[in-house]
């Protein structure tokens, strides 16, 4: 019997290339070695299994080569392995907040340049936003391995030299202290911060969700809900990658706080934030530094809603007045 196909997944942007699931055929082509993990479950739907970390980098590995046009793609062992769909997502909603000021048209070239705090060992979003765009990008990061594995990366891949640019956070306490100089200016700030406050918390976390896994049966879709909701056991994960004192709101609350001193040099910073109770919080402090126009852009991915804060220190006026070109 024929495999079933997995239907539209509206939750997902709607440029979003997984929208309609995974097509297995077409990636085993691109990457036979996928082919070693995929098999078709009791639903009669093909999958890997998102429990498996080497099913999951072989999954990326056909999905950057298939999409993205990305040939060579690796990531140390215990570093973050992201679940690529969910990553696309945050650029292209990137895309229509820079739309929304443009006339409804999204910028595309190098002009329009990214700021990736925390770029990790796996340089997805300035791959995914080159790509898509045309967008170039400076990644950072405190840890300098996932550095140097982002600069190898980019070195086997040609048409990304030009396009992103690496720079190590050399103190740990600041996000764009030491990165963001006078004469820069970026169109966005883009950022997957720690999610929780400490190791400790961290593997209480690993531990709830290898649990849960055990007790749930996989689908496809189910299999795509973990896989987004389960980042600790199904992706890995360095320390600095998955904690931070303070955690998600320490961080984001620390970021907030130092983009009040760039306020020129920025049209919109934003990032993640996957707890809804921190939002309050951070739009307090967000007020507190004037910023004039915030905006909170929901995505849903499997089971789980995260979301974009997004804020600028330009008026209207301002926005408007910005150069794409």
């Amino acid at each position: 019997m024929k495999p079933k196909t997995i239907t539209e997944k509206t939750n997902l942007h709607p440029r979003n290339l997984d929208r309609f699931g995974y097509n297995f055929e077409q990636l085993i082509e691109k990457s036979p070695e996928l082919q070693h993990f995929v098999s078709i479950n009791e639903h009669n739907i093909e999958t890997i299994d998102f429990s498996n970390p080497d099913a999951v980098k072989s999954l990326n590995k056909a999905l950057l080569l298939s999409h993205y046009d990305i040939k060579n793609w690796d990531i140390p062992k215990n570093y973050l392995c992201p679940p690529i769909p969910g990553r696309a997502d945050y650029i292209h909603y990137i895309a229509d907040l820079l739309a929304s000021g443009n006339n409804g048209i999204i910028p595309e070239g190098e002009t329009v340049q990214g700021l990736d705090i925390g770029v990790g060992a796996n340089c997805i979003y300035p791959i995914i936003g080159n790509s898509a765009y045309g967008w170039s990008f400076v990644g950072t990061d405190i840890d300098l391995q996932a550095i140097e594995n982002c600069s190898a990366i980019i070195e086997d891949n040609p048409k990304l030299i030009d396009a992103i640019s690496l720079q190590q956070q050399t103190e740990s306490r600041f996000i764009f202290k030491n990165i963001i100089t006078p004469e820069d200016k970026f169109t966005f700030t883009i950022c997957n911060p720690p999610f929780h406050a400490s190791q400790d918390e961290a593997t209480k976390s690993t531990v709830r969700k290898i649990n849960n896994l055990e007790n749930t049966k996989t689908t496809t879709r189910g299999a795509a809900e973990r896989s987004e909701t389960k980042p600790v056991l199904n992706f890995g994960g360095h320390n600095a990658e998955l904690w931070c004192e303070g955690g998600e709101l320490g961080f984001v609350t620390q970021m907030i706080y130092e983009s009040a001193k760039y306020p020129m040099q920025c049209l919109w910073f934003t990032t993640l934030v996957s707890k809804k109770e921190n939002l309050s919080s951070l739009y307090k402090t967000l007020n507190k530094v004037s910023a004039v126009e915030v905006k909170t852009i929901d995505m849903a991915q499997g089971q789980k809603t995260s979301r974009i804060v997004a804020w600028t220190f330009l008026s209207e006026a301002q926005q408007k007045a910005w150069k794409f070109e």
